[in-house]
């Protein structure tokens, strides 16, 4: 399996995108690192641009710039059943508004799951795109977020349409 990856400077920092042959797999903040694949046997890494990596860079540059409210490019994520159907939810909360995780735990139907959807949240591979930093404490504080509170700040800003 071959995941080319390239990185890419960004208001909030250099973004590190990750895409196979099916899709973008993985795009986070370059200070927590792409070692998320040392250990994924039979991968060969490539510092290579793909088909996916560059709608995605060009899909970034249009949201920063408050020209794109939702993203079209093709996703290849890697996760249980669960994750999936956590991420899938996170992808149906509208640019400019916010859940809390109570609320994003209902949504798929299951309310008690609270600490499993942020946990979920949490291992969320494709930052920004699958919106996780849109889901806030049931206190309307921000909670929880890897690529740290101050980025989830800005980027909930920038969506607030101010």
């Amino acid at each position: 399996m071959q995941i080319d990856i390239k990185r890419i400077d960004s208001p909030v920092g250099f973004l590190d995108i990750a895409a196979m042959e099916d899709g973008i797999c993985r795009l986070d903040f370059a200070d927590k690192g792409m070692n998320v694949f040392a250990e994924t046997p039979n991968v060969t890494i490539t510092q290579n641009n793909n088909l996916y990596i560059d709608e995605l860079e060009i899909q970034l540059k249009e949201y920063f710039e408050r020209k794109r409210k939702q993203f079209t490019v093709k996703l290849s994520m890697r996760g249980t059943p669960f994750q999936k159907k956590v991420w899938a939810a996170l992808q149906e909360i509208p640019y400019g508004s916010t859940y809390s995780y109570k609320a994003q735990a209902a949504a798929i139907g299951m309310p008690k799951a609270v600490r499993a959807v942020a946990n979920a949240n949490g291992a969320n591979p494709i930052s920004i795109v699958v919106p996780c930093h849109r889901v806030i404490g049931s206190n309307g504080q921000l909670t929880g977020y890897g690529g740290g509170l101050w980025r989830k700040k800005f980027l909930l800003e920038l969506e607030s349409e101010k």
